[in-house]
């Protein structure tokens, strides 16, 4: 069994480092994309998306924008992928994004992969960010023994309205051109396409121009959400964003008379876009389905071996 090259890199004192027990942790289900365990190495994301809904007080989360990382981060995931009794797919992206751009200059999720593939588990990853590409060598080593899952999220086919709402992460034309390039190395790689804002990005030309570009770049899957959340502080932030970016649309009053206080706001038409988006993605054999894209990447690995360093 090989081993990383690095299980700790110095941290530039600017940084601040949060403690941390342990990073890879047991999911409570395996239902969402067939993830056994999740590992997040940074607390906190400077993207900037108006919806993230990590930004709600029931995470504990303070000032949210701004990266942390977990202290001696390599050498609690080591220890992490040591303890486990049976290797699985590790899931990570789900709380912030590991490829924010502190990673470009600290390696902290380059060098985790590297320890993933050393212990013989499986990855499962969801960005943004297109620094995503440095790595594919690893990926594809990891492939050699186990499933890999790259989830890129683009929630719009429009560059204009992303940089509007995604303002810290690269424009959606940039994260189409990754999944272009993950699929050239043949890594199993698709689409996020959640949230679907209510009257931002609900239009049935959008969806199905998004689904035409996905199939230009070669995207195995599109795993959609036609609606979004918001709860707590995180509704004020939203609707404050969006009568900003949007003046005189009269958004605010519209998802106050359409949502009122509910956390689900699903949107007005879901059930219209679903119907067009299922179409498109069979006919251009697209997988969409949660019960399809789970057996489709995780097909020919077995994950009941023991791991050698219990």
């Amino acid at each position: 069994m090989k081993e990383s090259k690095e299980t700790d890199s110095p941290i530039p004192a600017r940084i601040e480092q949060v403690p941390a027990r342990h990073i890879i942790t047991k999911t409570k289900s395996n239902l969402w994309f067939g993830m056994d365990y999740n590992m997040n190495i940074y607390r906190g994301c400077c993207h900037g998306c108006i919806y993230c809904d990590s930004r709600s007080s029931c995470y504990q989360i303070s000032d949210f924008d701004r990266v942390r990382i977990k202290e001696n981060a390599l050498l609690v995931i080591r220890d992490d992928l040591r303890r486990k009794v049976r290797t699985g797919v590790v899931g990570t992206g789900a709380m912030s994004d590991p490829y924010n751009p502190l990673e470009q200059e600290l390696l902290l999720t380059r060098h985790a992969l590297e320890l993933i593939d050393a212990f013989g588990f499986g990855i499962g990853i969801a960005t943004k960010s297109t620094l995503l590409k440095r790595d594919m060598d690893i990926l594809e080593n990891i492939r050699e023994h186990s499933p890999v899952l790259c989830k890129v999220t683009i929630t719009t086919p429009h560059d204009s309205l992303s940089k509007k709402l995604e303002p810290g992460a690269p424009p959606s034309s940039q994260r189409m051109e990754l999944i272009a390039a993950l699929s050239s190395r043949k890594l199993f790689a698709g689409i996020l396409l959640m949230p679907v804002l209510p009257f931002l990005e609900d239009k049935e030309e959008d969806i199905l121009r998004l689904v035409a570009m996905a199939h230009e770049a070669g995207a195995r899957f599109i795993y959609p959400a036609f609606g979004m959340t918001l709860r707590d502080n995180q509704k004020e932030w939203y609707l404050d964003r969006i009568e900003e970016l949007f003046p005189g649309e009269g958004l605010r009053v519209r998802y106050l008379k359409r949502y009122g206080n509910s956390y689900r706001c699903t949107c007005p038409n879901a059930r219209k876009l679903w119907d067009a988006f299922s179409k498109e993605c069979e006919k251009r054999h697209i997988l969409y389905r949660m019960e399809d894209i789970i057996p489709a990447y995780k097909r020919g690995y077995e994950y009941t071996q023991l791991s050698l360093f219990d």
